[in-house]
């Protein structure tokens, strides 16, 4: 497996980067050819073809229920968030369900004050989780699968830090929702949507703020990527205009010069060899990969020896810090 993944991040091409303010975007290509075909969420919902619920009519914090009626597996991307039913939860880890297939996926609750129906079937909400969200459940669901071989997040890590987005962004919601956030901020986030577009043979890209690396994603399909590419630079929008919150107005000297950023951005495609790599079954098809090393955490989805999705975030030692106490406090689900 190790092989497989250095194969495709040897092959990642940074191209010329874009920025806006404080965040800096190098697009990412790649020449080898990806998984089986698939939809992605928005598209299979469009469709028809997909239906997510509650498992059950009580319902399961950490579990909903997918069913794919179509011929073509449906990608669903970690961080992903699910809105309606008993409340919003988002995906804790990509996963690929296979055509005419019905699963329950990990999933964890980003509307802390809401338990009951808004509707009965989930819809796509268009945002993904914060990097940095999404690094925290990343490392949390890692230390759930080395444990009890389960994708559990950290429930109680999840609702303080999408309250402290929400304290951080100056928000407010009656259900502590993470949506709403978004929402409120639109006008915001809009500059910085603008300000980046999706080149054709893009597949993924990286992203830095403030000249520091933040991530990256990457996806096999340029067409799916394509489609997932507004609500990816959203969410890390998202943490860029709250880096630029605790800055003073007209301060963005942090960020590096482009010949640094690049630098700095080829480093962190290097770190990955050096990342020890842990492999489990999916909860749908091929395996799901888990990375970790000294200041980043990632996940990767391989299905018949193709990479399908992969998410590396550099991590803090106060994310891990705070993640090693959320799960030392782990609140307990309501069912």
């Amino acid at each position: 497996m190790k092989s497989v993944l250095k194969s495709y991040v040897d092959s990642f091409a940074l191209g010329q980067p874009a920025r806006h303010k404080n965040m800096t975007v190098f697009p990412i290509s790649s020449p080898l050819d990806g998984a089986p075909d698939y939809l992605t969420l928005k598209e299979a919902l469009e469709k028809g073809v997909f239906v997510v619920t509650e498992v059950s009519e009580g319902g399961s914090v950490p579990n909903l229920k997918v069913a794919n009626k179509g011929d073509l597996a449906v990608l669903l991307l970690d961080g992903e968030e699910l809105a309606g039913a008993k409340q919003n939860r988002v995906l804790n880890t990509t996963i690929l369900v296979k055509g005419q297939s019905e699963i329950v996926v990990p999933v964890s609750c980003v509307e802390h004050g809401r338990w009951s129906y808004a509707s009965r079937e989930f819809s796509e909400s268009g945002n993904v989780m914060s990097p940095k969200l999404r690094t925290i459940n990343k490392r949390a669901v890692a230390m759930s699968l080395e444990t009890i071989r389960q994708f559990q997040g950290d429930q109680g890590a999840v609702w303080d830090e999408v309250h402290n987005l929400s304290v951080g962004a100056g928000t407010k919601s009656s259900t502590g929702a993470m949506k709403d956030v978004y929402e409120q901020k639109a006008d915001e986030l809009e500059a910085y949507l603008k300000a980046f577009s999706c080149g054709t043979d893009q597949k993924g890209f990286l992203v830095m703020i403030g000249g520091t690396v933040m991530g990256f994603d990457f996806v096999s399909h340029g067409k799916a990527f394509a489609l997932l590419f507004p609500k990816l630079i959203k969410s890390y929008a998202m943490e860029a205009w709250l880096e630029s919150r605790k800055k003073k107005a007209g301060d963005e000297k942090g960020e590096s010069a482009e010949s640094q950023a690049l630098d700095k951005a080829k480093a962190f495609m290097t770190f990955i060899e050096r990342c020890g790599q842990k492999s489990y079954d999916s909860v749908g098809m091929g395996q799901d990969v888990r990375f970790d090393g000294e200041g980043i955490v990632g996940s990767a989805l391989v299905v018949d020896e193709k990479l399908v999705h992969m998410a590396v975030f550099a991590a803090t030692d106060t994310e891990k810090a705070g993640n090693m106490a959320g799960m030392s406090r782990r609140r307990s689900f309501r069912m």
